[in-house]
């Protein structure tokens, strides 16, 4: 990577442990991290953008057949993964959070949901969120697409992005402009006082968003969303083309 800046951060927490309801049949036998696309497994397109960046640790949470997706992470060397075991108890997104925080071992780090894949833009995203992120006046920084930019992607959208680069959540019955890509960057402020066993991030982003410090930056690339077989192919069939 050529950027003169640094990255805010050397380790990426892999948000991996969810059940893979909406993946079925395919996630019957394996967890989703490891269903593939166009012959790669999803957790490969985040770690190897990791590496692409030059971030050098990561965090997965496992929970669902984790030790599948555990042994086939032993493989690899870049980035250097560590486990944080969930098989006691599924605590969804902020709760991983919270139990992966020993292990994550930085005052910031960046955040990716792993099923979902994505093309930078002009700039490699953890390069363009390194250079948005102030940690005076941010608890957490998204990185939000646009409809335009996003593949199979069908819901309403989530935030709206002022000219501050403040976020707002979308209006129920309303349509808003951005939706959530799965990457952040985060500052352990964010967790302080967290709600104990399973709980969303969500939770902790609205209280940022009441204290001004939750803010996005627009992804200048393409998003795809892969959370459903029906995704699969069109994803593969537009990987293809770029």
């Amino acid at each position: 990577m050529n950027d003169e800046r640094p990255l805010a951060s050397d380790v990426a927490m892999l948000l991996s442990a969810g059940m893979g309801k909406r993946m079925r049949p395919l996630t019957a036998t394996r967890p989703k991290p490891l269903v593939r696309v166009a012959g790669k497994p999803l957790i490969d397109y985040s770690l190897d953008k990791l590496v692409e960046a030059g971030i050098g640790r990561a965090v997965v949470n496992v929970h669902y057949l984790g030790d599948q997706l555990a042994a086939y992470l032993s493989n690899r060397t870049t980035p250097k993964v560590t486990i944080s075991d969930e098989s006691d108890a599924l605590l969804e997104t902020g709760g991983g959070l919270v139990r992966a925080l020993p292990l994550i071992d930085a005052d910031t780090f960046f955040c990716l949901n792993t099923d979902v894949i994505w093309l930078d833009g002009p700039r490699n995203a953890f390069a363009a969120l390194s250079d948005a992120w102030d940690e005076d006046k941010m608890d957490a920084l998204l990185l939000v697409v646009s409809h335009a930019q996003a593949f199979n992607y069908t819901g309403l959208g989530d935030f709206h992005l002022d000219q501050m680069g403040h976020l707002s959540r979308r209006k129920a019955g309303r349509v808003a402009p951005f939706i959530y890509t799965g990457v952040q960057i985060v500052s352990r402020r964010l967790l302080r006082d967290a709600p104990e066993g399973s709980f969303s991030t969500g939770v902790l982003w609205d209280r940022a968003m009441a204290e001004g410090r939750l803010y996005g930056l627009s992804h200048t690339g393409l998003w795809f969303e892969v959370g459903t077989p029906a995704m699969i192919a069109p994803t593969e069939l537009a990987l293809t083309h770029y």
